[in-house]
């Protein structure tokens, strides 16, 4: 089989209808920055929100996948890659997380050691929407199918971070900081 590569500059081609919706969000956020901290505040949460969406576009466009005969070797845009034997692979599947944007899909491999590793380059949501997600990740299933032997696949139990989506861990994230405030401020006045 011929080896795989999945890019993340190949990948990255944004919905300009969503961009143009967060870049609203933005601007938003820095009119109300401006109207509470003035002008140097205004350009300090500028030039850190600016920073770190470059930095976001900057290690996703670096980021890759490749998939041969010697494993799955993944970069995440910053360091060197790290190769991942098939023989260290129990597992592929495609981690499905749903928020109020839409649901994201990314692939992810389990490691013989119980770590878990998402590939980069492949991630299909409605920032970013990827047309060829499913084929791309069956020919990866593919691929590991004939690499591995069927006694060294198996499928990981679920952990407590698999059945916890995004949105429920805000909420207990937000209840545990609701009742840290009331607590503090309680026994400050009290």
């Amino acid at each position: 089989m011929n080896e795989l590569s999945f890019r993340g500059r190949d990948r990255l081609r944004p919905s300009w209808s969503r961009l143009a919706l967060w870049g609203g969000l933005v601007g938003v956020q820095e009119l109300l920055v401006a109207s509470r901290l003035g002008v140097a505040g205004f350009f300090w949460v500028l030039g850190v929100t600016v920073a770190l969406i470059v930095a976001g576009f900057y290690v996703s466009s670096r980021s890759w996948t490749t998939v041969g005969a010697a494993g799955i070797t993944i970069c995440w845009g910053i360091g060197p890659a790290k190769t991942h034997p098939w023989q260290e692979i129990r597992w592929i599947d495609v981690r499905e997380t749903g928020t109020q944007a839409g649901t994201a899909f990314a692939p992810r491999i389990f490691l013989h050691d119980g770590r878990r590793r998402i590939l980069p380059g492949l991630a299909h949501n409605t920032v970013c929407p990827y047309p060829g997600f499913a084929a791309d990740f069956q020919r990866i299933v593919t691929w590991w199918e004939l690499s591995t032997e069927p006694a060294t696949r198996s499928r990981p139990s679920a952990q407590l971070r698999d059945r916890l989506s995004p949105g429920v861990v805000g909420l207990i994230l937000g209840v545990v900081i609701v009742i840290a405030v009331f607590v503090i401020v309680a026994a400050t006045t009290g």
